[in-house]
């Protein structure tokens, strides 16, 4: 993997991980870096980026502060997304919403443009980018 699309990577990760950045800037970070999709692990706490060619690279998330709740609920997945898209919380706290919510994982399809979160019972929610 070259170098600048590591850099990429690291950006977009530590950016969105420390607040620093919205979920749009850091897909446009990772379009332009060559990133198709990226599937975060909130229980083996990793973040795995994937190359058209396939390339992959893996970050090593923060566990939990808290249990990941037993039951998924959608709505509160929803009011997590829509207060981040309104810029009312950043990736950290949206992390802990979607965690209490029963989000176990998820995965963002940059090229497919939009995002499904998983529940521990195969439960989904599938959430197109806003245009």
């Amino acid at each position: 993997m070259e170098a600048s699309t590591i850099a990429a990577i690291k950006e977009a990760f530590n950016g969105s991980s420390e607040g620093r950045l919205h979920f749009g800037q850091v897909v446009a970070t990772l379009m332009q870096a060559g990133v198709e999709s990226y599937h975060v692990d909130y229980r083996a706490c990793r973040s795995t980026y994937y190359l058209p060619n396939g390339e992959t690279r893996t970050m090593d998330l923060h566990a939990p502060e808290s249990d990941i709740a037993q039951g998924f609920d959608g709505d509160a997945i929803v009011a997590a997304i829509r207060a981040a898209q309104r810029g009312e919380v950043m990736y950290p706290e949206f992390k802990r919403r979607s965690q209490l919510a029963g989000c176990v994982s998820y995965t963002v399809w940059i090229s497919g443009r939009h995002v499904t979160y998983y529940g521990r019972n195969g439960e989904t929610h599938i959430e197109k980018f806003p245009n």
